[in-house]
């Protein structure tokens, strides 16, 4: 049964540690709502939350586990950053339809259909499946069922789809880190096209901005929201901003999109090469703007590049890359080296034959 004989909004955050999560925390919790957190009690990235943050230690694939943290509890809202897929979506409509006014189901930009024929991408944008992208794919599908779920059984549901987001703790490069560690020292970064596709960067506080102003509000239930920042580059333009933020000259290799996912399979950014980051994504946010008027992104990526050498410096044990992630960068680097050094060698026998 509902109990809300509260005096401030009661809000649930499932994760609440991550990269677009700590900071909707932090900013609920500055707007004087009643905030829990639900996680399994890791908070490896080290992202600091509010002292006032009320914890619950629960595994949200564990069924037993979830109900025995929630036991008598209620919340206005529940936001979950941790659900990926159509199954998820029919174990959260059953555990919380009966504790919450409002369930707000973090998606994903990804899932818009790709190429996109119109810019900018606004809600109406068709979606779908997309064959790169498995994770795209489930997100669209728990898409799919959470409107079921509303349309048939009146399941509160609010539906966020935020883009590229980063934070100060995790640099929006395919490969991270790693990627970062490169560009200072020289190395090769390759570069999916020509580098020219138009991407946007939001960083998590202004992300936390637009969600944080949904919470509460019973005009968001049953719709979906992009929420994203105005800050659109080419690639290019992202790795020389960080290039020249370290006081480098970057090496940027151009490499085609369908080269990675040939060479390199089993990277993750290998597949959104194809699916997703090789096409421009331009955001409109009219919607988002009309329910929380005050929505307005402060922090350009030149600003918070800054923010992110800061916690490099200050993180030295976590803010760094990976061997891994090193080994399959500089095999793309080196298989397309190679293939360029073959085609640039038959160019006599071409020549010949043409003539």
């Amino acid at each position: 049964m509902l109990d809300y004989d509260k005096a401030t909004l009661s809000v649930l955050f499932i994760g609440g540690t991550g990269t677009i999560s700590a900071s909707s925390v932090r900013l609920a919790t500055a707007s004087g709502m009643d905030v829990t957190v639900l996680n399994r009690g890791n908070n490896s990235a080290g992202r600091e939350l509010p002292a006032r943050v009320n914890s619950l230690v629960g595994d949200i694939s564990d069924d037993k586990s979830m109900a025995a943290a929630l036991a008598g509890r209620t919340f206005d809202s529940v936001v979950n950053f941790l659900s990926f897929d159509e199954g998820d979506v029919q174990r959260m409509v059953q555990l919380f339809a009966p504790i919450t006014r409002q369930y707000v189901h973090i998606s994903s930009g990804s899932i818009y259909a790709k190429p996109v024929w119109q810019s900018p991408i606004t809600e109406s944008t068709p979606t779908g499946p997309n064959p790169w992208l498995p994770y795209a794919t489930a997100k669209w599908r728990a898409e799919q069922a959470l409107a079921r779920a509303h349309h048939e059984a009146g399941f509160p549901v609010t539906v966020i789809r935020p883009s590229h987001t980063y934070d100060d703790a995790n640099p929006p490069l395919p490969g991270g880190w790693t990627v970062f560690d490169r560009i200072a020292r020289g190395a090769a970064i390759p570069v999916h096209g020509d580098g020219t596709s138009l991407w946007t960067l939001t960083h998590a506080e202004d992300f936390a901005q637009g969600l944080v102003g949904l919470l509460g509000n019973s005009r968001a239930i049953g719709e979906t929201f992009n929420i994203t920042g105005d800050d659109v580059f080419t690639w290019n333009q992202i790795y020389t901003i960080v290039a020249t933020g370290l006081g480098v000259t970057p090496d940027l290799v151009h490499v085609p999109s369908e080269f990675f996912p040939l060479v390199a399979p089993e990277w993750f950014w290998s597949g959104e090469m194809v699916g997703d980051i090789g096409h421009s994504a331009v955001f409109d946010m009219s919607k988002i703007r009309r329910f929380v008027p005050g929505f307005a992104p402060k922090l350009t990526f030149e600003r918070a590049f800054n923010r992110m050498a800061q916690w490099r410096a200050q993180h030295p044990s976590s803010a760094v890359g990976d061997p891994a992630t090193e080994a399959v960068l500089d095999r793309i680097v080196g298989a397309h080296t190679s293939a360029r050094t073959l085609f640039e060698q038959s160019a006599p026998a071409r020549d010949t034959v043409a003539s």
